[in-house]
């Protein structure tokens, strides 16, 4: 991995894995490297990890890929806290910042790679699309993966609609380089998935899915409490998130909303599971799980819309 040359690939890995959690560690992080390495020795594929300094275990991985380049941002220079997630953009934006190749991409740490997904979003790019989002798969088969599964990436599980879509995953999206540092502005600091898709959108660039470059997400030692929380957490993030690309009064409107979310989270993932038929049966398994975190969600996106996210121990609006 070591050439003067611009990579082909630079991958980065932000870990994501501490929402709820005092101190972030790097238990996920392990096998998604592994899974990534054997695609990375050719010279082709720049392997990045974005992460809080003194990730627990950091270290003895760093030490273990010695390949890998490993970017630790100070915990002081961020807002971050229990019970949030926008630190996780900050560090997406450092590790592209650090990227150097002709296509970049983004994964999230409890991501394992399918053993050819390098090459499948190399060859998904001689397309003309600007950014390419890979469908999303569950790894674990218990109930609540499930379920969480279903709440967080349901729409990206195979077979995926392929071609131009409104929409896709930061956990697994690549971009031409040129067009996503044509918009640098919009990420630099932070990176978000709404706010960088709707500034490709008007700079007349597309989005497009692949059912070709696969991920399977890898969540372990889920419990339904911090599975409510993390729900919960995200939903107000994302809500924040709109904030910035809504009047005050649709803000209002979308909260007065939120309350028939949960309904409408749950039959829309009913219906994909329906259309998709690979998994019916384990969303039905899962659906009282399903059930509770989409109303999680729901309450988060309420307060979202209203305060925002919590910074530096107040409320305000991100």
């Amino acid at each position: 991995m070591k050439s003067a040359a611009a990579p082909e690939l630079s991958v980065v890995v932000a870990i994501v894995s501490d929402t709820i959690s005092r101190r972030p560690d790097s238990g996920h992080l392990e096998g998604c490297l592994e899974h990534l390495m054997p695609q990375a020795n050719d010279g082709q594929v720049e392997l990045i990890v974005a992460c809080l300094e003194g990730t627990e275990g950091i270290e003895r991985l760093r030490s273990r890929f010695a390949d890998v380049k490993f970017i630790a941002v100070p915990e002081a220079l961020l807002e971050r806290h229990v019970g949030g997630r926008e630190h996780h953009d900050v560090l997406r934006a450092r590790g592209l910042l650090a990227a150097r190749g002709k296509l970049v991409a983004l994964l999230e740490d409890h991501a394992r790679p399918a053993a050819d997904w390098c090459r499948s979003v190399i060859a998904a790019h001689r397309q003309p699309y600007a950014a390419i989002g890979g469908a999303i798969e569950n790894g674990i088969d218990r109930p609540l993966n499930w379920a969480v599964y279903f709440c967080d990436f349901g729409r990206y599980q195979n077979p995926l609609p392929a071609g131009e879509a409104a929409f896709a995953s930061d956990a697994n999206v690549s971009y031409k380089r040129e067009a996503l540092f044509g918009i640098e502005a919009a990420w630099r600091e932070s990176f978000r998935e709404v706010v960088v898709h709707s500034a490709l959108a008007a700079r007349g660039e597309k989005v497009a899915l692949s059912s070709e470059v696969v991920v399977y997400q890898h969540r372990q030692r889920l419990t339904l409490r911090a599975a409510l929380q993390e729900r919960y957490v995200w939903g107000r993030s994302y809500a924040a998130t709109r904030n910035r690309l809504l009047s005050r009064w649709r803000r209002w409107v979308y909260a007065l909303c939120s309350p028939a979310l949960p309904v409408l989270l749950v039959g829309r993932g009913a219906a994909t599971a329906w259309k998709r038929r690979r998994r019916l049966g384990k969303f039905l398994g899962a659906l009282p799980y399903i059930v509770l975190l989409q109303t999680a969600w729901g309450l988060g996106e309420m307060v979202g819309y209203l305060v925002g996210v919590p910074i530096a121990g107040r409320e305000g609006l991100r």
